[in-house]
C-alpha cells in the first residue's frame, strides 16, 4: 500500500536496481593482464589492439576478448610419427618442441590452430629430414636432425608469430627384427671386445711375467759376478799381504845380517876366530843326540884345519 501510493519511491528502486546492474555489469568489463599473457582484443568483429600486463576496460557490446595468448616458453611433445629411411627401414619417430609466441597478432590470426599446425609441419619435416638417411646415420645423427628441423620450423613459424627454440628427436624406435638384429650385433661386438681385452691382459702378464725372469736373471748374475770380483779382490789382497809379509821378512834378515857384519867389523874378528867359531858348532852339533850328523865339505875343511892347528900347537 506504502509503494502504491507513492510512485517516486517505487521509480527510485527500480532505478537503483538498474544502476546496480549497470555496475555489476561494467565490473565485469575490467580485465586486468598478467605479464605472462597478451589479451587480443576484436571491436565489431575486427582485430582492436594487444593488452599487455596491467588494468583494461572492455567497452560495452563493442569489445571482445578474442585471444588470451601466453608468452611463456611452452613444451610440446608430439606423438611418434612413422617415417621411412633412405635404405627403406620404416620406423618410429617423437620429437619435442620447444617454442615461444613473439607475436600474438599473428599467433590468432596467422593459422587456424597454431598447435596443430606446428605438429603436421613437424612430421613433414621430419620424414623429409629422415628419407635422405640410412638406418645407421638416423640412430647415430640426432644433433644433425635437431639442428635441421629446428630451422626448417623455425622459418616456417615466422608468419604465424611463433619462434622455434629448440627442438629434440626423443625417440627412435626400429622395428622389432631390426632391434633384434641390432641386439645380437651389440652382443657379439661386446664379445668381441671381451676376448680382446682377454688376450691383452693375458699377453701383458706374460711380458711382464718374461721381464720378472729377464730381470732376475740378470740380478742374479750381477750377484754372482760381484761375488766373484769380491772374493778375487780377497785373495789378491791375501797373496799381496803373504807377499808384503815376505819382503818384510827378506828386509828384516838383510838388515839383520847388516847389522852382524858391522858389529864383526867393529871388533876386529879375524878369519881364525871366526874358523874356530865354526869349529866350536861343529862339536856342538856332534853332542847332541842325533845318530847320523851331514856335515857340509866346507866345514869339512874347517874341523881338518882345526885338527892340524891343535896339533901344532901341542908339538
Amino acid at each position: 500500500m506504502f509503494l502504491e501510493g507513492n510512485p517516486g519511491v517505487i521509480a527510485a528502486i527500480i532505478i537503483s536496481v538498474i544502476a546496480v546492474i549497470i555496475l555489476i555489469y561494467l565490473i565485469t568489463r575490467i580485465r586486468i593482464v598478467k605479464q605472462t599473457n597478451k589479451y587480443v582484443v576484436e571491436r565489431l568483429g575486427g582485430y582492436h589492439a594487444t593488452w599487455g600486463v596491467g588494468f583494461h576496460f572492455l567497452c560495452p557490446f563493442v569489445d571482445r576478448i578474442s585471444y588470451v595468448v601466453s608468452m611463456k616458453e611452452q613444451v610440446k611433445d608430439f606423438d611418434p610419427q612413422p617415417v621411412i629411411t633412405k635404405d627403406n627401414v620404416t620406423m618410429q619417430i617423437d620429437t619435442v618442441v620447444f617454442f615461444q609466441v613473439t607475436d600474438p597478432k599473428l599467433f590468432a590470426y596467422g593459422v587456424e590452430n597454431p598447435i596443430a599446425a606446428i605438429e603436421n609441419l613437424s612430421a613433414t619435416t621430419l620424414r623429409n629430414i629422415i628419407g635422405e638417411l640410412d638406418l645407421d646415420e638416423t640412430l647415430t645423427s640426432r644433433d644433425i636432425i635437431n639442428t635441421k628441423m629446428r630451422s626448417i620450423l623455425d622459418e616456417a613459424t615466422d608468419p604465424w608469430g611463433i619462434k622455434v627454440n629448440r627442438v629434440e628427436v626423443k625417440n627412435i624406435l626400429p622395428p622389432k627384427d631390426i632391434r633384434d638384429a641390432m641386439e645380437r650385433q651389440m652382443r657379439a661386438e661386446r664379445e668381441r671386445r671381451e676376448k680382446i681385452l682377454l688376450a691383452e691382459g693375458e699377453k701383458k702378464s706374460q711380458i711382464l711375467l718374461a721381464e720378472g725372469q729377464k730381470e732376475s736373471q740378470i740380478l742374479k748374475a750381477d750377484a754372482e759376478k760381484e761375488a766373484m770380483i769380491l772374493k778375487a779382490t780377497g785373495q789378491a789382497e791375501s797373496i799381496l799381504r803373504v807377499k808384503e809379509a815376505e819382503a818384510q821378512g827378506i828386509k828384516l834378515i838383510r838388515e839383520a845380517e847388516a847389522e852382524g857384519l858391522k858389529s864383526l867389523n867393529s871388533a876386529n874378528v879375524t878369519n881364525e876366530v871366526l874358523t874356530l867359531k865354526s869349529y866350536e858348532a861343529v862339536r856342538d852339533l856332534a853332542n847332541g843326540q842325533a845318530t847320523k850328523i851331514i856335515v857340509p865339505s866346507e866345514l869339512q875343511n874347517l874341523a881338518t884345519a882345526a885338527t892340524t892347528i891343535s896339533e901344532i900347537v901341542k908339538k
